[in-house]
């Protein structure tokens, strides 16, 4: 698996790409970002259908001892783990529309005492997402090939550089 920091013009710590070759890479790479992020961080997921979005975000759940991780489509909420430490697994694949998010109780997933919460389709509530967050894209580069790039989207997230997986 490569990783680096990529010459964008954002400033160092504030973006990587990944590049995994396994589901299993890219499990890995969910556990990293579990361990190396903020509690209250959101992390935004980005991917057409069968990119890992639920891929990355087992990983990031057998960070909080979750041996068994599936996305809630149908539920749109599962969590891992125990307050102040666990992961909220939010899915909005299956979303009539934002108006439905209040009912959800969209706000308190982000409190920082919550833990950490992964939206999957983040997309499709884009203007409601929390500030203080981390985008993480996931594209298609080949059968077994995924690129993940993963961007602070707040001043105070800084991302380090990753370990070889």
């Amino acid at each position: 698996m490569n990783a680096s920091l990529p010459d964008s013009g954002h400033p160092a710590g504030c973006r990587i790409e990944i590049e995994t070759r396994s589901p299993e890479q890219t499990e890995a790479v969910g556990a990293w970002l579990a361990s190396v992020l903020p509690d209250g961080c959101a992390v935004a997921l980005y991917g057409e259908l069968a990119a890992g979005k639920t891929c990355l975000t087992r990983g990031m759940a057998s960070a909080f001892g979750a041996r068994r991780v599936h996305s809630p489509t149908f539920t749109l909420e599962n969590r891992y783990g125990s307050p102040p430490r666990q992961l909220i697994h939010i899915d909005l694949y299956r979303l009539p529309g934002p108006s439905a998010l209040p009912d959800l109780g969209w706000e308190e997933s982000f409190d920082p005492g919550q833990g950490l919460s992964v939206i999957e389709w983040a997309d499709r509530v884009q203007d409601l997402l929390p500030g203080f967050r981390v985008d993480v894209h996931i594209q298609h580069a080949g059968e077994t090939v995924r690129k993940i790039t993963v961007e602070s989207a707040h001043p105070d997230i800084t991302l380090p550089v990753p370990p070889v997986f």
